[in-house]
């Protein structure tokens, strides 16, 4: 049986308290106690002045609900290469049908499910091309290695119930290594293969971000605590040719980057250091210690106890450059709050907290001025930039 759409009308209609008199009916029903109301929303859908916003409201309902079948069509897109084929030129169904070895009805109904999404754009001569959508997405290992990434994430969402509870290990806390080890810096180089491998490929759809909101030719040295491979440090240096580097991840994974920072050119200037934050003094002697995608994985008083060796290691004149998404992000309170608070607890560790929050647990762990550096695209990462008091 289908899901039936009606149920979704008029459920935004109001969107603020109602004003009324004390006692009065009116003032006494909060607006989703209205909407609450079967009656009222058979009423908003059919009255000409609330109808556009009940259909607007009905989609929006219906969006959350259907959220994990338009991500299901975006992988069978990427898993079949069909944005890469498309980039080629325009083709006819038949002509795609042949190529990504479907039946015609198959890619029939999934070039349908792609136009609809914008990933695909219907041309002339029955022909389909790139959708605004799925034009970003050509030739883009990052998104490509994010969304088959997410096979894992949607196994620990089938009962979020129990993953609300607890009930049980999940699949992202066996893929990040660290998220519960007692001993993180005991993890062996194939257990942190594949997180970094995914970090590298997604971390330059940041890192262009982080730069462009601070400049760091400004300092000698950075160090990039949790740094992974060192993809933020060669970007990083490829603007400030001047700038040492270090970085700081558990052994395993530091081993990893010595092999990218030879690749890159860096050997001179760049050195890895192993050890876990969490049982190790930081190395000292960076003047810029920067946090890229590290505070939000894990809970509070790890990242207290991060932010007061950050602290340690800093000099007097020095800067700590904290980049993540944040909750109560403006235009992107759905990424903080949504996708990152039920993607880490899936992980079993961290939280997203918002630009305040973590301000304020820097000033609490000895940082005296904290500000954010407005980014391109807050969505993908905000920048604190914090001095020691």
């Amino acid at each position: 049986m289908l899901p039936d759409t009606g149920h979704f009308a008029a459920s935004g209609v109001l969107g603020q308290e109602v004003e009324g008199g004390r006692g009065s009916f009116w003032g006494r029903l909060s607006i989703p106690a209205i909407i609450a109301r079967p009656a009222f929303r058979r009423w908003a859908a059919r009255f000409p002045l609330t109808r556009p916003i009940a259909r607007r409201s009905t989609r929006a309902l219906f969006d959350i609900c259907a959220g994990f079948v338009y991500a299901q069509i975006l992988h069978a897109c990427l898993e079949l290469h069909l944005f890469d084929i498309l980039a080629e030129g325009p083709a006819t169904a038949e002509a795609l049908s042949v190529k990504l070895r479907l039946s015609p009805e198959a890619t029939a109904r999934l070039l349908d499910g792609a136009v609809a999404l914008r990933l695909v754009a219907r041309r002339r001569a029955q022909t389909f091309g790139l959708g605004t959508l799925g034009a970003a997405l050509v030739d883009n290992q990052a998104i490509a290695a994010m969304v088959a990434h997410h096979t894992m994430f949607y196994a620990d969402l089938a009962d979020p119930v129990a993953l609300l509870r607890g009930a049980g290990p999940t699949q992202l806390s066996s893929y990040w290594a660290y998220a519960r080890a007692h001993q993180p810096a005991e993890a062996q180089p194939d257990q942190v293969a594949a997180y970094t491998r995914l970090m590298a490929a997604s971390q330059p759809l940041v890192a262009d971000e982080i730069l462009d909101a601070y400049n760091v030719r400004r300092h000698s040295c950075l160090m990039d605590v949790g740094g992974g491979e060192g993809v933020f440090l060669c970007a990083a240096a490829r603007r400030a040719p001047r700038l040492r580097l270090r970085l700081f991840d558990l052994p395993a994974v530091a081993a990893r980057a010595n092999a990218r920072f030879a690749a890159e050119g860096l050997t001179g200037r760049a050195e890895s250091v192993g050890g876990s934050f969490l049982h190790d003094a930081l190395p000292e002697g960076a003047d810029l210690i920067s946090l890229v995608r590290v505070a939000h994985d894990h809970d509070d008083a790890s990242v207290l106890h991060l932010f007061r060796a950050v602290h340690s290691a800093l000099p007097r004149n020095g800067t700590l450059l904290l980049a993540e998404p944040m909750a109560g992000t403006k235009g992107a309170e759905r990424m903080g709050d949504a996708y990152f608070g039920f993607y880490l607890l899936a992980m079993g560790s961290g939280r997203p907290r918002t630009a305040a929050v973590l301000a304020a647990m820097l000033r609490e762990c000895g940082f005296g001025q904290v500000h954010q550096a407005p980014t391109h695209t807050p969505l993908l990462t905000s920048v604190l930039l914090a001095r020691p008091a």
